[in-house]
């Protein structure tokens, strides 16, 4: 399995509306290899989202990126975000829920 970890960061008073974005945009996902997709915030940090994903492999994860729904939501939430992301890459042993 195919994982990626992400760190993004919104512009000020957006983080919140970015979240919606990014659980708006679920639908489908699981039809293409998505395992896992959790979406987590820092009571702490007003800026910072986190998301969590797991694919069945990388080329499910860049389908992903193909869909109108996936699409849309990106559309929608780059103006939000400031353009500090942090991102990595993993290979997924497994683990509860997987």
């Amino acid at each position: 399995m195919f994982g990626y970890l992400n760190a993004i960061k919104t512009r000020p008073g957006h983080r919140e509306e970015v979240v919606a974005i990014l659980l708006g945009a679920v639908e489908g996902l699981g039809e293409v290899g998505c395992r896992q997709y959790t979406v987590a915030v820092d009571p702490d940090d007003e800026v910072t989202i986190r998301v969590t994903e797991v694919w069945e492999s990388e080329e499910a994860h860049r389908a992903s990126l193909e869909l109108p729904e996936t699409k849309a939501a990106i559309a929608r939430a780059m103006p939000l975000l400031s353009g500090e992301f942090e991102t990595a890459a993993t290979e997924v042993r497994g683990g509860l829920g997987l």
